[in-house]
């Protein structure tokens, strides 16, 4: 699968002949003001949780490719009352098959608020199952338990996990989250942003490797094969 990386925790992966596009947040990131948000395809826009560093551009991605919206049954139904013409509602344990594969709306520990003020529903991450591979986007979230059962019961090819620390999982608590998952492959995100989150990327790097494991670290705009 293509992989490219917009910046914090925004990425599109290319499935077949399929764009999904996940928490689209570039024209507020400084990282990010070489991106082009007009010269971006997308199919699907997918949404883990409410806050504005994930669908700040979602609105505006979303009207002019007319591309269907995922993401809980608040924020979707939040986007179709803003004239988003095409969503589909999920919840937690809640799977659906679409064109390019079956998606699985799964816990996140976090909070989510829509930038309105309006509550976001529950904060969520996906599991993405595609004929060319199987892939799981946590979200923002703190480690937890129920990871466990995605390495009980789900293949995973690779994992794209928050890594900044602070609001979400740092890098010791994203490698145990590698083992519940049972995945070795991890795409790191939700990092440098901010003052906030800001990570030693090399030592990161080595913490994964010592474990055997594998963080892949791309820069804004990278586009990689996983």
């Amino acid at each position: 699968m293509e992989f490219t990386y917009y910046g914090h925790a925004c990425f599109a992966v290319k499935v077949g002949e399929k764009n999904l596009l996940f928490d689209p947040f570039i024209s507020s990131n400084e990282l990010a003001k070489h991106i082009k948000l007009d010269k971006i395809k997308c199919d699907y826009v997918l949404i883990s949780h409410g806050h504005e560093d994930h669908l700040v551009d979602a609105e505006q991605i979303l009207k002019r490719t007319n591309a269907t919206v995922v993401s809980n049954y608040e924020i979707a139904t939040w986007f179709a009352s803003k004239g988003v013409e095409k969503y589909h509602p999920m919840n937690y344990g809640g799977k659906w098959k679409f064109d390019f594969g079956s998606v699985k709306f799964v816990k996140a520990e976090h909070s989510s608020m829509l930038p309105d003020g309006t509550y976001g529903g529950n904060p969520g991450g996906f599991i993405v199952k595609t004929n060319d591979g199987n892939f799981y986007y946590a979200g923002d979230t703190a480690l937890h338990s129920d990871m466990k059962l995605i390495g009980e019961f789900e293949k995973i090819n690779f994992a794209v996990l928050p890594i900044g620390d602070n609001f979400t999982m740092g890098i010791d608590d994203a490698i145990i989250a590698s083992d519940f998952i049972e995945c070795n492959k991890i795409v790191g995100v939700h990092y440098d942003t901010f003052p906030y989150i800001k990570i030693n990327k090399e030592e990161a790097v080595n913490k994964f490797a010592k474990r055997g494991k594998e963080l892949i670290l791309l820069s804004v705009g990278e586009t990689k094969i996983l």
